[in-house]
């Protein structure tokens, strides 16, 4: 990378670099530290992708399959307990299907992924009956977690398939999703996953080793051992997993899913699948991220990375500052436009004087009942409308002053 040279880079950018899994000329290793987050995790989201367990021409490769699968029961039978997001189902349905690539049109997809899901599932069963486990099937869409009574069911079917000594295999439910209910990619989902589950971390899989400081095809590329700031990323010509023929995530997505697991809590690995034994031991393998923050209540969880806002309230900039500054909740008199069809405990958005979002929280009153109060302070209120319309409590902040 010009005017730099691959040792400089990573350690002015504070994060860890370690070529010695990236199996690239001139690597050398580097002690890395707080995998143990990874190998002694009671509860563990796995995802994998598309690209790691099919090809192009043949549909499912079996071999990658089972080595998967082998890699996950080990774990369990060593009394952990895994949630595995597989991605795959469209692209297991194309062979059957006779498409050469994959499609572009939704209703193509979704029958793609109606066969697929099925071959998907039926490898998985057998794989894992070779360890005498049984495996259980959840196919969620994103308006499954943007509902908040959908989100806490969720929730309990996880639980209980746990309780229950069964392997949760989840994917998106993509012979029915629209791109308005899509979550995009399976990355994310496998994030938001991480936290309904309360799993202790995130491992994401890959057809790549991991994070690099350059292309990892190129001799000289370093594989990033550990990242603690994901904001310093962007001064680096970033690469990674990509987008292919098969897959749909690529490296921003995995870091986009890293960002989130690690705000709520969740230390994360991006290792390569065929590493993925080692990975979940908690081996030197893939780049890792530490956790930066406790884990938030589900319900403040869920209002930031999985409602869906049902509209927004304009507020003047005094607002904002309260809002932001101070961590009050949002009175009144500081409202200055309402918009949306909602009712109270509804998600609605916070925007300023220029349209940008400052904060999303569940709203005390329904649509119809705020246009009379904007504006309007509390005393002037009648008594029962004197109530904060978002509480505190009730609000995440989307930006800072």
């Amino acid at each position: 990378m010009p005017g730099s040279t691959p040792h400089e880079r990573p350690a002015r950018l504070g994060v860890k670099s370690r070529a010695g899994v990236s199996r690239t000329p001139g690597s050398q290793d580097v002690i890395v530290t707080g995998r143990t987050a990874i190998g002694t995790a009671p509860r563990v989201v796995v995802k994998v992708g598309s690209s790691s367990l099919t090809s192009l021409s043949g549909g499912l490769d079996e071999t990658r399959l089972r080595a998967l699968a082998d890699a996950v029961a080990a774990q369990r039978l060593a009394g952990r307990q895994l949630v595995l997001v597989s991605s795959g189902a469209i692209a297991a349905g194309m062979a059957p299907l006779g498409l050469v690539r994959r499609p572009r049109d939704l209703a193509t997809q979704q029958a793609a992924a109606s066969v697929g899901q099925l071959l998907l599932v039926e490898q998985y069963a057998a794989a894992f009956a070779r360890h005498r486990l049984t495996v259980g099937q959840v196919l969620l869409t994103a308006d499954d977690l943007h509902r908040r009574a959908h989100y806490r069911n969720a929730q309990r079917t996880l639980e209980r398939l746990l309780a229950l000594g069964v392997v949760p295999i989840i994917n998106e439910n993509d012979a029915v999703a629209t791109d308005e209910i899509r979550f995009g990619d399976n990355d994310r989902l496998a994030a938001l996953v991480a936290h309904l589950a309360v799993a202790d971390a995130l491992v994401l899989l890959s057809d790549v080793a991991g994070l690099y400081d350059g292309d990892p095809r190129a001799a000289g590329a370093r594989l990033i051992a550990e990242v603690r700031d994901l904001g310093e990323l962007a001064e680096l010509e970033l690469r990674g997993p990509g987008a292919d023929g098969i897959g749909t995530g690529g490296i921003a997505s995995k870091l986009e899913a890293a960002g989130i697991a690690v705000q709520a809590g969740v230390p994360v690995l991006l290792a390569a699948a065929v590493d993925a034994a080692e990975a979940l031991a908690g081996g030197p393998v893939g780049t890792f991220f530490p956790s930066i923050s406790r884990r938030p209540t589900m319900r403040l969880f869920w209002l930031r990375h999985a409602s869906s806002p049902r509209g927004r309230l304009s507020v003047d900039a005094g607002a904002v500052t309260a809002l932001v500054a101070r961590r009050t909740s949002l009175l009144a008199a500081g409202i200055t436009a309402v918009s949306g069809d909602f009712v109270a405990d509804d998600p609605v958005d916070v925007v300023d004087t220029a349209g940008r979002v400052v904060a999303r929280g569940l709203v005390g009153y329904d649509a119809d009942e705020l246009p009379g109060m904007v504006g309007r302070r509390s005393a002037d209120l009648p008594p029962e409308f004197r109530r904060a319309v978002i509480h505190r409590d009730d609000m995440v902040l989307l930006t800072a002053v």
